[in-house]
């Protein structure tokens, strides 16, 4: 496909001398180019189709990157990336060594905040508008933050320190009835209402014919005041906050947001722009399915998503959703959390079949810890299904209102591990570390689906806090049983027998360390708790074996091979320790066995690691030492 006025675009400054009609133009074809970019590499996209024209009209506006631009969560940002001098690489999007799907500021001075977790925009960009006007420097600061995003406290605790902050900044709520999962509370209730029947279309109309015009300030103020915020209801709860409303508007329209933008770039103080726009916006299967289409991989547009022929592995992601079913079916108590991550976190079926029981908190991952506190207090059994990245975001919550009342709440930690295209910000590096230093806390590290299923029910059964870890994607193809059998608790088992050296693996990493053991002739202990140690079989081990390996899909630093260190010097047993894992470092987008084969935690790194450091062990020859060395 051709893209005659794209093609004219390296950076927001071509925007400023384009025609309106032009600039209609160029969001036809920027739309196509996402279309066409997403559906070869794979990525976000409805959210991405649903920003082109408030994107190019914000480029248009303002003179970015001197105005500070953030895009809370920053998926819908690919529009964003295209026009700000990155469209011939958009064929590396999400890939090793190409660029992010994400906004990251070692990428583009355009990009001016990092970010990929929700509800940071409007923290951020206050904190850039209190820096500006500290050093004296006259700039515009923009958050454009989703009505999803608006639903966690982080939002709206910026929101109150912006009313009385005495600063130029520009909120932009991109209100498009939908987060990666459906929103919900309060809030949306609220906004769902007003975007609903004749009401809208009135204060919608009022805001448009009020702005399209350009009047000048002092008229504009006083037709905002006396007819668009007497008519829009939202206007009550953000001008509590100090804030001066405008909105809604069509944020497709950009004969209304090229001239409400221009108009607030001359205002002083916080300001509230609301834009209703449609995730999908003119592809008709993604605006019919966003959710299909928030995250695809390649497919033809042509066609749309189609059925693999071959049905996939089951992933863990779904061994988890049948486990919260079954469990569900066998003890009432149990009840499920999750925040706004209901598709994701593969709870879609257990929604359906127990709707009393399934607790979406909204895009909040503090309140879903404590709220699943509570539920324990009153004897039910809360399984909180969050993702390992987002469980950091609450983790004063996880110790002091669950570990330090010795809760029995389940973790079910999704995405634990390297993920993959997400990057640094999804990448589950962190879990093991900072659960296992928590009193009370137990972590669960299975190794394969089977594992996965029963560690759940172990888990469960107890009447403290665990969190249980699994990776994205599928593992290596060993079927859960039926049955809600449990394994022991904080006891391993020895998989292979060798001789000198011992690999204790934790997680899924057991099976490339038995690829590697099987060319040392090392001896293979599937660990499964990285908190309790299994101490009476690591004994045993350390008692007959030269050297310890410990191999995990986690930080180094405080890891599961910390513990084993911990041990080692606790009971003064002197064996020599190797520890395997992900380094001191944030781990970049790509695929995910190259990237693990980067750290050397495949088969192949873990051998090599093991030569290099016990040659005299593994009778290893010269060649082959180097290689490991290399």
């Amino acid at each position: 496909m051709n893209y005659p006025l794209l093609e004219r675009v390296n950076d927001p400054a071509d925007l400023r001398r384009f025609s309106r009609a032009e600039l209609k133009q160029l969001a036809d074809e920027l739309r196509a180019f996402v279309l066409e970019s997403v559906s070869r590499t794979g990525g976000h996209l409805s959210s991405n189709l649903g920003v082109v024209e408030l994107t190019i009209a914000l480029h248009a506006v303002f003179h970015t990157p001197e105005d500070r631009l953030v895009w809370d969560v920053g998926h819908q940002s690919y529009p964003h990336k295209i026009l700000t001098g990155r469209r011939d690489r958009m064929g590396t999007l999400r890939q090793l060594g190409g660029i992010s799907g994400f906004p990251v500021r070692a990428e583009s001075p355009y990009d001016t905040f990092g970010t990929a977790h929700s509800s940071t925009s409007i923290s951020a960009a206050l904190g850039m508008a209190l820096a500006a006007r500290q050093k004296g420097e006259s700039r515009h600061c923009i958050a454009v933050i989703g009505d999803g995003a608006m639903t966690a406290g982080m939002a709206f605790e910026a929101l109150n320190n912006a009313g009385v902050a005495e600063c130029d900044l520009l909120v932009i709520l991109n209100d498009n009835d939908m987060s990666i999962s459906p929103p919900v509370g309060a809030l949306n209730r609220y906004l769902a209402q007003l975007m609903s029947g004749r009401f809208y279309a009135k204060a919608r109309d009022v805001g448009r014919n009020v702005l399209r015009n350009v009047p000048p300030l002092l008229e504009l103020a006083k037709r905002i005041e006396q007819q668009a915020k007497g008519m829009v209801v939202p206007a009550t709860l953000f001008e509590n906050f100090g804030f001066n409303y405008i909105g809604p508007i069509d944020g497709h329209d950009l004969d209304s947001l090229i001239p409400t933008l221009e108009n607030i770039r001359e205002l002083k103080g916080p300001q509230f722009l609301h834009v209703v726009t449609r995730k999908g916006q003119g592809y008709k299967l993604a605006e019919a399915d966003p959710v299909a289409y928030h995250g695809p991989g390649k497919f033809d547009p042509r066609i749309g998503l189609v059925k693999p022929a071959t049905p996939p592995r089951q992933t863990f992601t779904q061994v988890f959703g049948q486990w919260l079913c079954d469990m569900a079916e066998k003890d009432e108590r149990l009840v499920a959390i999750t925040p706004a991550m209901r598709e994701g976190s593969g709870m879609v079926e257990f929604q359906r079949r127990f709707p009393g029981r399934y607790h979406d908190v909204g895009i909040a991952e503090q309140h879903a810890v404590t709220c699943a506190a509570g539920m324990a207090c009153e004897g039910l059994k809360p399984v909180v299904a969050i993702y390992s990245t987002f469980l950091q975001r609450g983790y004063d919550q996880l110790i002091h209102d669950v570990a330090l009342q010795n809760l029995p709440v389940v973790f079910a930690l999704d995405r634990s591990g390297i993920v993959g295209a997400d990057g640094a910000t999804h990448c589950g590096a962190f879990d093991i570390a900072y659960a296992r230093c928590i009193p009370n806390m137990a972590v669960a590290c299975p190794a394969d689906e089977r594992e996965c299923r029963q560690l759940l029910t172990t888990a469960f059964e107890q009447d403290h806090p665990v969190t249980v870890r699994y990776p994205r994607g599928a593992g290596v193809g060993v079927a859960p049983l039926a049955a809600l059998d449990a394994l022991l608790y904080g006891k391993g088992e020895v998989r292979r027998s060798g001789r000198g050296i011992a690999i204790l693996a934790f997680g899924t990493l057991l099976y490339p360390a038995l690829e590697a053991a099987e060319r040392l002739d090392a001896t293979v202990v599937n660990m499964r708790w990285a908190k309790p140690l299994d101490t009476e079989l690591l004994a045993r081990i350390a008692a007959t074996h030269e050297a310890l390996v410990t191999v995990e899909e986690g930080v180094v630093m405080g890891g599961a091979g910390s513990a084993v260190g911990e041990w080692l010097a606790a009971t003064a047993v002197a064996k020599p320790l190797l520890q395997l894992g992900l380094p001191d470092a944030f781990i970049e987008h790509g695929d995910p066995g190259k990237l693990l084969a980067l750290q050397g935690l495949d088969a192949s790194g873990i051998e090599h690691a093991i030569r290099r450091r016990y040659a005299a062990l593994t009778g290893t020859s010269p060649a082959l030492r180097a290689v490991g060395e290399h």
